[in-house]
């Protein structure tokens, strides 16, 4: 039982928490004396207390002298709601800590390491850093930049196809690959969909499994088409409606349902839409769309990762929906990379998921 054999039970504590700390980091926290491990715990969720605190809480006066392994460097900045953990390490008497990676938080990254080492603790990082960084991606991605990371997801058939000519998509996957997918929503703060897949499908948007916590919905509505009667606009949860048209009426109306609008000038641009989720503190959207919703994403560079599920199904027919429409199309040279990918059978389909290659990794 080694440094990297204690970090990936900090993996999977921080794990258990999946959905429930954003904004915050997924934490585990295990403490180690003598070989054998003598408190642990993880973050909950924001307001609460963070793991370090949590663990050095359990194993009282015994941790003195002992180890701290975490998957992400302790904080040490006062610009929250709870103490800093550095602090609660060095008063613990803890006298080694080793970090699996460091914190991308410009208030924490590396100042959290360094107070502790002046301390007199002997700290070690970068254990199963990359398996850390993957826990936390969708973190990473909004404390560097402002922006919710985005996954990308598409229930297709074999020949690429997403629905019929008539717009018939129930059920293209089976029941296993929709549970997953209900997990999803329930791990993301919010789903985003369009005006089409509404008109088509009516969806509810919502996680439907146990202890499922809903996502806040968004959908992409130009014109304002959507009826009074769409299941989307039933709240809670919360539903947002991105749209260009500024007719009062309408919007005195939906306003006055509990849904929130967004106004944009003649054409979308999903980088600004991004900013502005960004700031209501939303880190992790779930694009659920069609055709065109898909290809703008991917077009305006807004997508982090893609996960399509494939069935063993073919319906062909020139006029039915691809799962990447638009009216352009890119050349092979130019085509979007996806790297890191990985394959897997959800019961009678396939999962296929990987990373959108920026542009400068092309």
């Amino acid at each position: 039982m080694n440094d990297e054999f204690f970090i990936r039970h900090t993996l999977r504590l921080a794990a258990k928490a999946k959905g429930t700390t954003s904004p915050n980091p997924m934490v585990g926290a295990v403490i180690v004396k003598r070989g054998e491990i003598i408190a642990e715990d993880f973050h909950k969720k924001p307001g609460t207390l963070h793991a370090e605190a949590l663990a050095i809480a359990k194993a009282g006066q015994r941790a003195a002298g002992s180890t701290l392994y975490v998957n992400l460097e302790p904080c040490c900045h006062t610009e929250k709601r709870t103490p800093p953990c550095t602090g609660a390490v060095i008063n613990a008497g803890i006298g080694r800590v080793v970090i699996a990676m460091t914190d991308p938080n410009p208030k924490v990254s590396g100042k959290g390491i360094r107070e502790l080492e002046k301390a007199g603790i002997e700290v070690k990082s970068g254990i199963l850093e990359e398996e850390a960084k993957t826990l936390n991606e969708v973190y990473i991605k909004y404390i560097t930049t402002g922006k919710p990371f985005v996954t990308l997801k598409i229930a297709m058939t074999l020949d690429g196809k997403i629905a019929t000519p008539e717009g018939q998509s129930k059920w293209i996957t089976g029941e296993r690959a929709r549970k997953i997918v209900h997990i999803l929503r329930s791990r993301a703060d919010a789903v985003m969909t369009a005006i089409g897949t509404v008109k088509a499908d009516n969806p509810q948007l919502t996680a439907r499994i146990s202890k499922g916590r809903n996502p806040l919905r968004i959908v992409i509505d130009p014109h304002l088409e959507i009826s009074p009667d769409a299941r989307i606009l039933n709240i809670p949860p919360e539903t947002i409606i991105v749209t260009k048209n500024n007719d009062s009426l309408k919007i005195n109306y939906l306003d006055k349902s509990g849904i929130k609008i967004l106004l944009f000038k003649e054409k979308l641009d999903l980088n600004w839409l991004l900013e502005i989720l960004g700031k209501m503190e939303i880190t992790s959207l779930l694009i659920e769309g069609g055709s065109s919703l898909n290809a703008h994403a991917l077009e305006d560079g807004i997508v982090d990762k893609v996960m399509f599920f494939i069935a063993p199904k073919i319906i062909g027919g020139r006029q039915s929906y691809p799962a990447v429409g638009g009216s352009t199309y890119r050349k092979l040279e130019e085509a979007h990379r996806i790297k890191d990918m990985k394959i897997r059978r959800i019961g009678e389909d396939f999962l296929i998921e990987g990373y959108v290659k920026s542009v400068n990794e092309l």
